[in-house]
């Protein structure tokens, strides 16, 4: 019932201003698989929205995308270019491709003056990062990044409970969580191939866990990384039912692994997977000198979770632990579509920035850097 009543209270508000503008914001979709069903999904529900215009590389999958939805009046076009060449009013697009085309259709767009909501992971390299946010300084659009669980109540209280200071000065966080056997070949190969994904579960889902934990503790720098990474079960030909040729096409990781110092003398331990002989490598901890904090472990920490918060502290010199009461759980990914929108109509600050997008990608890159080169390495992320 409280989703129920949350999506009616916004519908009532945006009722209001479409009443009062008459004028339904123009939104266009970059990418037409998977992901992009759900950003359709979300944009249809909002009264003051229109989705104007699709675009794939692949002939004939925009346009199947828009019967599938009953977007009879979008307009097809076969390349990100073509669209914004020939859409002059759009308001925003939505960027759903694969990985390594995140970065040139996100500056195509902010080039053409257009507001973007990009999905996660921001790029595939830090470079690529930079670049995108010199195309968003030099529009002066929005830019936002697809983390729908900064949506989410439950998670928005890790952050609270941290800058609280119930947990006193945060000396060390623990990434946990990640798949048994979750490569995610069900959505065909572009995930897992170097010219399509650029990276494999730690940008995919090892996103995720650093904007949980890195947000709480106010984003701070990375300083050095040992990174490790590895793709044993993606390239065993034996992982997929009856599709070994899948493991020729594999070339990023499905398990990685770092040490991370950052400013303010934190300690990062970071670990994801895609596929491993374990059900989860750990709860996420913040450890503070006041308190700790345990965060259930998740399959990607892509949304909400279903299990308390604990928090441990010592009283009176007796060991306690608490549970936080949890929120009830909403859609976030259309919270998180209804942020973008909202922050074009209002001219608000997107709500997750690059700024703080831009040092999760720095050591998203310093860790495939670091394991490449087989040692630790220092970060540096260049100036916008």
């Amino acid at each position: 019932m409280a989703n129920v009543a949350g999506l009616d209270a916004f519908k009532q508000i945006h009722d209001t201003i479409k009443k009062a503008t008459g004028k339904k914001l123009k939104v266009g979709i970059i990418g037409t698989g998977w992901i992009a069903e759900s950003h359709a999904d979300g944009y249809l529900k909002m009264d003051d929205v229109e989705i104007v215009a699709l675009a794939d590389l692949i002939p004939g999958k925009a346009k199947a995308f828009a019967e599938k939805f009953g977007l009879k009046n979008a307009r097809i076009y076969e390349s990100d270019l073509a669209l914004l060449e020939n859409e002059k009013d759009l308001d925003g697009v939505s960027i759903c491709t694969y990985n390594c085309q995140h970065a040139p259709c996100a500056i195509h767009a902010l080039d053409a003056g257009i507001n973007v909501m990009l999905e996660k992971p921001f790029t595939v390299t830090l470079d690529e990062a930079i670049e995108v946010m010199r195309a968003e300084k030099r529009s002066g659009k929005i830019l936002t990044i697809g983390f729908q669980p900064r949506m989410s109540e439950n998670m928005q209280m890790i952050k609270k409970i941290v800058q609280s200071g119930e947990l006193g000065k945060v000396y060390y966080i623990q990434a946990g969580g990640g798949r048994r056997r979750g490569i995610p070949t069900p959505f065909g190969t572009s995930f897992i191939e170097k010219e399509t994904g650029g990276i494999g579960a730690v940008g995919d889902i090892g996103t995720y866990s650093l904007d949980m934990l890195l947000g709480a503790v106010g984003y701070p720098k990375p300083l050095t990384v040992s990174g490790y990474t590895s793709s044993f079960f993606g390239k065993d030909p034996g992982y997929y039912d009856g599709h070994p040729e899948y493991a020729e096409k594999f070339g990023v990781d499905d398990f990685a692994a770092a040490f991370v110092r950052l400013e303010g003398d934190i300690i990062l331990d970071f670990r994801i997977s895609w596929a491993m002989h374990m059900n989860t490598s750990g709860d996420a901890l913040i450890l503070g000198t006041k308190g700790g904090l345990r965060i259930p472990s998740t399959d990607c920490w892509n949304g909400e979770f279903d299990t308390p918060l604990t928090i441990y502290k010592t009283v009176c010199n007796e060991e306690v632990e608490y549970k936080v009461p949890m929120k009830p759980s909403q859609d976030v990914f259309f919270k998180k579509l209804r942020s973008f929108v909202d922050a074009i109509q209002n001219g608000d600050k997107p709500a997750v920035p690059s700024s703080e997008i831009v040092i999760n990608q720095a050591i998203i890159d310093g860790i495939v850097r670091s394991a490449a080169l087989g040692k630790e390495i220092s970060i540096e992320i260049p100036e916008v």
